[in-house]
């Protein structure tokens, strides 16, 4: 693969008036000592807190920041479509907000990207490098997860869900206008389309995970931790439906 002319990374936000100075700023300071041009888009996805106002107020100070928004929330999955779809490098990606992620690991992956001359590279906690701590009860899950998933779809990725991703181009510019999931079991169906597509030069990299204890997923004892468990299922099943039966990922 080529040298990388600008790199586009996403970044959806969703009710981040907490932390997403320090988030941008984190995330500028460790993109700009790379050796390629850069851009960050962040996408406020809906209009439910000071978000917005704050970072616009940041573009003043990090002149490859660009803003992205609209009123209403629609999902992580919509937010990252919708800022793909404005990005303009050669290899394009998304990490989620919140940066539990550490920021460093983008590095590894654009090293990997290189390296493979690969079509996706995806961070994974599964990797034997990866410096993650999380609790029994998640990897549990994680584990039973990625069985269905290996079953449904036929790849061989062990991780689907870290918020850390890459992409070429041309995977973008084919796969990104197909999907359909908004909130849950979207960076499932990316992969299980773009393998299906052909593109199965998909790579695991290493990354490093501070564990949100806060966040609703870590809560198994509450009715919303539940109901996002279900809500990944149904929309595992729904993209396994549209893939296998409808064919509806076939269309140009």
């Amino acid at each position: 693969m080529e040298k990388i002319k600008l790199l586009s990374l996403v970044v959806p936000a969703y009710k981040q008036e907490k932390t997403i100075v320090k988030d941008i700023e984190n995330l500028n300071k460790i993109l700009s000592s790379m050796q390629c041009k850069y851009e960050i888009l962040v996408v406020v996805d809906g209009f439910l807190d000071k978000t917005y106002d704050i970072l616009q107020d940041l573009t003043s100070k990090i002149k490859n920041l660009k803003v992205l928004f609209y009123e209403k929330n629609h999902g992580k999955g919509y937010a990252v479509r919708y800022g793909v779809s404005k990005a303009m490098g050669d290899v394009i990606g998304f990490i989620d907000a919140g940066m539990d992620i550490e920021t460093s690991g983008i590095g590894i992956l654009l090293d990997y990207m290189l390296l493979h001359d690969a079509d996706i590279v995806i961070g994974s906690k599964l990797h034997p490098d990866s410096i993650v701590e999380y609790p029994m009860q998640r990897k549990i899950l994680s584990w039973g997860y990625r069985a269905i998933t290996q079953t449904l779809f036929g790849f061989s990725v062990r991780d689907t869900q870290v918020g850390l991703k890459l992409f070429r181009k041309k995977v973008i510019k084919e796969v990104f206008p197909l999907l359909a999931v908004k909130r849950f079991a979207f960076d499932v169906e990316i992969l299980a389309v773009s393998y299906a597509r052909g593109y199965r030069k998909i790579y695991e990299a290493p990354v490093k995970l501070t564990y949100n204890w806060g966040s609703t997923i870590a809560n198994f004892t509450s009715v919303s931790f539940w109901n996002v468990i279900f809500s990944m299922l149904w929309d595992t099943a729904a993209v396994f439906y549209r893939l296998k039966i409808l064919h509806y990922y076939d269309r140009k």
